[in-house]
């Protein structure tokens, strides 16, 4: 008789498990110079680099996707990373509408108009989940000034409404110059992030994040799949893509979870075992 084991199935409590939305950015200047040549990648002139007017049409039109499948209402937690064009793409997929300041409701704005001098008019955080801004999910780091952020002060003025606590220093010290972080680093630092999002309360999490943190993190998983699921996880992402994918803890690494929230042993107090 063929085992569980023969078959490409497999079986997880729903509660040791968190739905990921995965984002890249929307295409940013960076990526149009990049293109043409690559050692447009090493110019200041590209730090921290926003997005161009076709990656605010790529915005606008995930913002309408999400929505019109119901994903907006689902997710609990918006998680960027702390550069202008991820921030971007963050207010603008997940953010409100334009922000208005006669509606008479005293919001935040999560983003101001102009941030990055997009030109774009400013979006209200009423009625979005929590957006919070992790150095774990940045960019490969060095080299590259377009990989390089501002200040958490010159960020808190863009983006008002983005928790930027959990970035312990203001000024970026991750970004060296002259030292670009390797694959395994990258690996390493991807694991990590994985690990700290299975502490957070919330199941289901936006990520909006950069294509090389995420081609390094994601291609170390589906191994054991058949090719075709593997490439669903780790393929390249384009520009302001969305991917959903299940985070399944199977060691225990979060053995606080609660099972009672998606189980129950079907009994009262009063039950007796039966024969």
């Amino acid at each position: 008789m063929d085992s569980a084991a023969d078959h490409a199935l497999a079986l997880y409590p729903l509660h040791r498990s968190k739905t990921l939305h995965v984002v890249r950015h929307a295409q940013g200047y960076h990526n149009v110079a990049g293109e043409k040549d690559p050692e447009a990648f090493l110019s200041y002139d590209l730090l921290d680099a926003s997005l161009t007017p076709l990656g605010w049409e790529q915005v606008d039109n995930l913002h309408k996707r999400v929505r019109a499948t119901g994903l907006f209402k689902k997710i609990e937690l918006v998680i960027t990373s702390p550069l202008t064009r991820t921030m971007q793409t963050a207010a603008g997929v997940f953010g409100g509408d334009s922000y208005n300041d006669g509606n008479g409701i005293n919001v935040h704005q999560l983003m101001v108009q102009n941030a990055g001098n997009s030109g774009r008019p400013a979006i209200s955080s009423l009625n979005c989940p929590p957006f919070l801004a992790v150095e774990l999910c940045r960019e490969r780091l060095g080299v590259h000034p377009c990989d390089k952020r501002r200040t958490v002060s010159e960020y808190n003025l863009l983006f008002p409404a983005i928790d930027f606590s959990l970035i312990e220093v203001y000024e970026d010290t991750l970004w060296k110059e002259d030292i670009r972080e390797t694959d395994e680093e990258v690996a390493a630092r991807g694991l990590k992030f994985l690990q700290w999002l299975w502490t957070r309360k919330e199941k289901e999490i936006a990520v909006v994040s950069h294509s090389g943190f995420l081609s390094v993190t994601l291609g170390q998983f589906g191994n054991d799949c058949h090719p075709l699921v593997k490439s669903e996880i780790s393929t390249h992402f384009a520009n302001c893509e969305i991917r959903s994918l299940v985070l399944v803890d199977r060691g225990m690494v979060g053995s606080e979870s609660d099972p009672s929230t998606t189980s129950f042993p079907g009994k009262v107090s009063s039950d007796k075992n039966a024969a």
